[in-house]
């Protein structure tokens, strides 16, 4: 087993029961150190299989922490990385990276995303994911109406979030919600 597969073996139980997967570990030289980078992100198996369009939040920065120390403390436990220092760095996946997986899209859903498939690509809203397809709900533009697209999975190559600064359209009306969770506005502090 090479040292990625058995931090993976040792960490999955620990974040599973904070509610989270680990979606990527990589182990790389850094000096005379080795850099761990865990990436982790919200655990959607206990969704209803029928549920394919409700939102699934964000992980906030404190359950980053909170995974951030969990894992610290697995590794501290276990024989996994050796004598050898080694600096860790606990994130989550973030904007613009490549969503290949039924489950990445799904943890997307109401979120703005442009998806590549058969040399084309559409941007809109994700609406839902089901077992086979996703459904894209796309903006109208000067040349085109606003259009509903429904997509085979096995045909989406990937599909990246797009960042947005303030919704548009049907999601005016909803609050601003920041990525701790908190629907108030920021204030001069917060930026």
């Amino acid at each position: 087993m090479s040292t990625a597969q058995d931090l993976r073996a040792t960490l999955e139980p620990v974040l599973v029961a904070l509610g989270l997967v680990v979606e990527d570990i990589s182990v790389t030289p850094a000096g005379k150190r080795r850099l761990v980078r865990v990436l982790v992100d919200t655990d959607i198996s206990g969704l209803d299989a029928s549920d394919t369009a409700s939102a699934v939040p964000a992980l906030s920065l404190d359950d980053v922490a909170e995974a951030t120390r969990a894992v610290s403390d697995a590794l501290d436990t276990s024989d996994v990385m050796g004598d050898a220092p080694y600096v860790l760095e606990v994130s989550s996946p973030g904007v613009g990276r490549r969503l290949t997986s039924r489950e990445q899209l799904r943890r997307q859903v109401g979120r703005l995303v442009e998806v590549a498939h058969a040399g084309s690509s559409d941007t809109g809203r994700l609406r839902e994911v089901g077992a086979d397809t996703l459904t894209l709900e796309v903006a109208a533009t000067k040349k085109e109406p606003a259009r509903t697209v429904t997509l085979e999975l096995d045909g989406v190559e990937h599909a990246v979030v797009q960042v947005e600064f303030r919704r548009t359209g049907a999601d005016e009306g909803a609050p601003d919600v920041d990525e701790a969770g908190s629907d108030e506005p920021a204030t001069e502090g917060d930026i």
